[in-house]
């Protein structure tokens, strides 16, 4: 057995692997033999073929089949052994000789492989990063109160709409005369959110209603955008972006909510018992939580940035070549990847290439540890979020952690978790590391980080 390596490059090598007769003769008469004992040829009992017909049968099949073995087996123990840094896998190299089981007794065999670029990230509090917090002023924790306290509301229904009334009913599309328009749009049971309508013609239009009433308004120029148009009318978006003309909307139902009173039984019930026990404490408390969930959404902005500051200071080559031959060749059955397309998406997958190697470098020269611990809080703080979809702020930490550990149960789900616990300790490294200039943001300002 031999195996050596060929630098041609920087970023590229060739390794060798010739494998001799003595490396795979006993394990080939193992198989032979084995196969003998299973044989069936006429004319012969069963394990009595003679092991010159078993050879000629099955003997370059199982030669060829145990070299491969051998070869598969070596490549991974040299690149482990000799901690070799590579991307991707081994390539059978294009240069490969033909191999021939019949006639040859030794085979060498050429692998491409790809080796990872050599790099430092360097970090001080010379640089200089934005921290971005978003502003809780009184307007946005009043509606913060309301939305939390809006689940526990109670409705009734009342015989006139208002301003601030659902209205249930039957729509219909209208033709340019104003008759009903026999393939027109339709839906029943549709909803009105009359505060919602953006004209005060329209606001007229359904004040005041009532049920049976037949009311005739326009869904394109009463609503604030094709998303409401098609949700009124039960279509998809790309064919209400088309609508225009009347609708005739007959009232089958007029509902209002009545908003709950900030009693002790509302605050139990929103965060958990005898957390609040007044409405000043009641408005920390949701004022607390929503600073923390905003502090999500600034951690995401400051990895953007820092991904971005790295991205932009560290030069990184890559062997772009190999990793698209390589990139074809585990997606040789998926239709998606196609050699005519790969150069679009390349620029993308070199980024995101070029962001792990930034990540894993930090990791490796910081020595920065991702303990099960860590993956378990991922877990759920990505369970929490879920509840919260729902409605549900204050399920129990035991049930919390359950449910994580429920998710990690599935392979796919811990390994985007764990890749998520890595990424957090590397912002969080890089974090203390540079300079970070907090900045107080409006919500509106925030926002327009992300409009692009």
């Amino acid at each position: 057995m031999n195996i050596s390596k060929e630098n041609i490059d920087d970023l590229n090598a060739v390794v060798k692997l010739t494998v001799e007769k003595e490396d795979y003769e006993n394990r080939v008469n193992d198989v032979l033999k084995d196969y003998r004992k299973k044989a069936s040829v006429p004319g012969f009992r069963p394990g009595k073929v003679p092991m010159g017909m078993v050879k000629k049968m099955y003997g370059n099949h199982v030669l060829a089949e145990q070299v491969n073995k051998i070869v598969s087996e070596e490549i991974s123990k040299y690149l482990y052994e000799s901690k070799l840094n590579v991307l991707g896998e081994p390539l059978p190299s294009e240069a490969q000789e033909t191999i021939d089981f019949a006639t040859q007794e030794a085979f060498t065999f050429a692998f491409d492989v790809a080796l990872a670029p050599e790099f430092e990230v360097k970090l001080s509090k010379k640089e200089k990063l934005p921290y971005y917090t978003i502003a809780v002023t009184d307007e946005v924790l009043e509606a913060q109160v309301k939305n939390a306290t809006g689940r526990f509301a109670t409705s009734e229904q009342i015989d006139a709409a208002d301003e601030k009334s659902l209205v249930k009913g039957d729509i219909i599309q209208l033709d340019a005369d104003g008759n009903v328009l026999e393939e027109g749009v339709k839906a029943e049971d549709t909803i009105v959110s009359v505060d919602n309508l953006k004209t005060k013609k329209a606001k007229g239009i359904f004040t005041g209603s009532k049920v049976d009433d037949v009311l005739v308004f326009n869904p394109k120029t009463s609503l604030n955008s094709a998303d409401d148009v098609a949700f009124l009318l039960k279509i998809e978006k790309a064919e209400a972006e088309k609508i225009k003309g009347e609708f005739q909307f007959t009232v089958k139902e007029i509902t209002n909510y009545q908003e709950p009173e900030l009693n002790q039984e509302l605050f139990d019930q929103v965060l958990g018992k005898d957390v609040a026990t007044n409405e000043e404490e009641f408005k920390a408390k949701i004022k607390e939580d929503l600073q923390k969930s905003l502090s999500f959404e600034s951690d995401y902005k400051f990895s953007i940035d820092a991904k971005d500051k790295l991205m932009d200071k560290i030069e990184i080559s890559l062997p772009e070549a190999f990793l698209k031959r390589w990139i074809l060749t585990i997606n040789a059955d998926n239709d998606q990847f196609k050699a005519e397309t790969i150069d679009e998406d390349m620029p993308k997958y070199l980024e995101d290439l070029k962001w792990q190697l930034i990540k894993n470098e930090i990791v490796k020269v910081n020595e920065i540890k991702i303990e099960e611990d860590d993956v378990v809080e991922v877990a759920k703080k990505s369970a929490k979020m879920q509840f919260m979809q729902y409605g549900l702020s204050n399920i129990p930490d035991e049930h919390v952690e359950s449910y994580a550990k429920d998710m990690l149960k599935q392979e796919e789900q811990r390994r985007n978790m764990t890749e998520t616990a890595v990424q957090e300790k590397v912002m969080a490294f890089i974090k203390e590391a540079v300079k970070t200039e907090d900045k107080e943001v409006s919500r509106e300002e925030f926002n327009k980080f992300f409009e692009n």
